[in-house]
């Protein structure tokens, strides 16, 4: 377990260490979840050859186990921007109204965006009739 949350965490660093290095405006722990779905498709897709390529909890499973118990006390993870939210409660009152406007924009956007994209994409992959033309 322990070398399995190692190479979790070293999927983020190396996410982290690209996104500096590179300057993309991209936040470092999404690069490397990137690097680690990469690596799971490395380990599903060429089975074989990548057991001596990469690290035995990657190819073992154990890496799955490990994450899932991290999932499963994710919500641990939000008490300290929840202290800090509340470290900071001035800030909070004098800007409430402008937080609330945009927090309800980028909600109704999101919403608006995931709608559009999900009615693209069923059109696009929704089975045509015979009759249908392109």
């Amino acid at each position: 377990m322990i070398v399995s949350l190692a190479l979790i965490l070293l999927a983020q660093l190396l996410g982290e260490v690209v996104a500096h290095g590179s300057g993309l405006p991209v936040p470092g722990p999404v690069l490397g979840a990137v690097l680690m779905f990469g690596f799971l498709l490395v380990r599903d897709r060429y089975h074989r050859s990548a057991e001596r390529m990469l690290p035995k909890p990657l190819v073992q499973g154990e890496l799955e186990g490990t994450a899932k118990g991290l999932l499963a006390h994710l919500s641990l993870m939000f008490v300290p921007a929840g202290v800090g939210i509340v470290g900071r409660l001035d800030v909070l009152a004098a800007n409430g109204l402008a937080l609330a406007v945009v927090l309800l924009v980028s909600v109704v956007l999101t919403l608006s965006a995931t709608a559009l994209t999900f009615v693209a994409v069923s059109r696009l992959v929704r089975p045509r009739r015979p009759d249908e033309t392109a």
